[in-house]
């Protein structure tokens, strides 16, 4: 037993492991974890690790700083699984138990393999939800088999998901752990992201939410039900309802994916009135400018019908990005590669910030682009009607 201390603490504090496997339980027992799988991470230049524990229908996950990490790992191996196999950066360990407390370590120099484990771990750790991890509602969705394997024509879809959830990741330091996030998805439909912002708040961070997934279409919101209700997944339910008539009194985030032409607007004013912190909002169908803009100085620039739509598509969510500004929110438009593989791949991310030190400059930058273009948006004119 001592050995096994001394290799873990050799392994964990040196930082050396790439990952981590126990399998082949004592006894097995279908309630219990059958597999655990190890994998480092940077936390805030700080080594963790995380475990993710393998039960027959769903996955657990715990991150560990290193001396905990040592401590589990040795009571996995004592008391739980018969063999360990460890990849480092230039060593394979195979670590064998048996119940007599008896510890067999088999170690190799596998160069070329930790080269390739390597180049497999870096692929990996780009995506927060990951590949060979069973997630259920990815099942359920059908973008995972019931091993967790991404099915090969539906890895286009896996990676979109994982990019919104790093634009999720990277305002998450905008709410407290301690409380409950609200969340409003508005136009969910099939809601992958919406099971995505719950999977990764709830299951790979611990937060507790309160999520609503908002949709006309009554059999896809009957099928998101049936995926909460046989997961039994806390924080989030699904509603049919329309954008312009929701109503709601506390709000941390407003999601809005695909929303119709006008109806981003509604979702982007229900969000401002209700002070929401963050806003994700990927826009869709921008009709309504399309049938305004002219203008006298840039005329080359209305010549060409699809020149047209994609420059009112452009000048719709500047504005939409300068009005929330306005409204005290920092705000971002990014790339983010759409689900239907359309050119309509912008999405805006706002973060309240309160009361915009450059307001007088950006209005008049505004004001100066609706009178060159003559036209007016849905969100201003329904703001301009909440303050009058």
């Amino acid at each position: 037993m001592n050995n096994l201390r001394i290799l873990m603490e050799s392994l964990f504090s040196e930082a050396k492991i790439i990952r981590m496997i126990f399998s082949n339980q004592y006894v097995k027992n279908k309630n219990s974890f059958t597999r655990v799988v190890v994998e480092p991470f940077d936390s805030n230049d700080e080594i963790k690790y995380q475990f993710t524990y393998y039960f027959e229908n769903r996955v657990a996950h715990s991150n560990l700083v290193t001396n905990d990490a040592i401590d589990e790992s040795i009571a996995l191996i004592s008391n739980i699984f018969k063999q360990v196999l460890v990849n480092t950066r230039e060593k394979e360990y195979h670590i064998l138990s048996n119940k007599a407390g008896k510890i067999s370590i088999i170690e190799r120099d596998l160069q070329v393999a930790h080269k390739e484990m390597k180049l497999m771990h870096n692929r990996e750790k780009q995506y927060i939800i990951k590949d060979n991890t069973i997630v259920p509602f990815l099942v359920e969705l059908g973008v995972m088999n019931v091993n967790g394997k991404v099915l090969n024509d539906k890895y286009d879809k896996f990676k979109q998901i994982n990019r919104f959830v790093e634009f999720v990741q990277d305002i998450i330091d905008e709410f407290d752990q301690n409380q409950t996030i609200n969340i409003i998805d508005f136009g969910c439909g099939k809601s992958y992201l919406t099971f995505a912002i719950h999977y990764y708040l709830t299951e790979l961070l611990n937060y507790k939410v309160n999520i609503v997934g908002l949709d006309l279409k009554k059999d896809v919101i009957s099928k998101c039900n049936q995926i909460v209700n046989k997961h039994r997944l806390k924080g989030i339910r699904f509603q049919v309802g329309d954008i312009k008539d929701y109503k709601e009194s506390k709000v941390d985030m407003v999601v809005t994916l695909h929303a119709c032409d006008t109806a981003t607007d509604y979702a982007l004013f229900n969000a401002i009135k209700w002070n929401a912190k963050v806003i994700l909002s990927v826009p869709c169908c921008q009709h309504e400018l399309n049938k305004q803009i002219k203008t006298d100085n840039l005329q080359a620039l209305t010549d060409y019908g699809i020149v047209k739509e994609r420059i009112s598509a452009l000048i719709t969510d500047v504005t939409r990005a300068k009005l929330l500004e306005l409204n005290g929110y920092k705000t971002q438009l990014l790339e983010f590669i759409d689900m239907e593989h359309t050119p309509k791949n912008i999405l805006i991310r706002a973060v309240k910030r309160g009361k915009n030190i450059n307001y007088k400059k950006q209005k008049e930058e505004l004001d100066n682009l609706k009178k060159e273009f003559n036209y007016t948006i849905t969100l201003d004119r329904l703001l301009n009607e909440k303050d009058a």
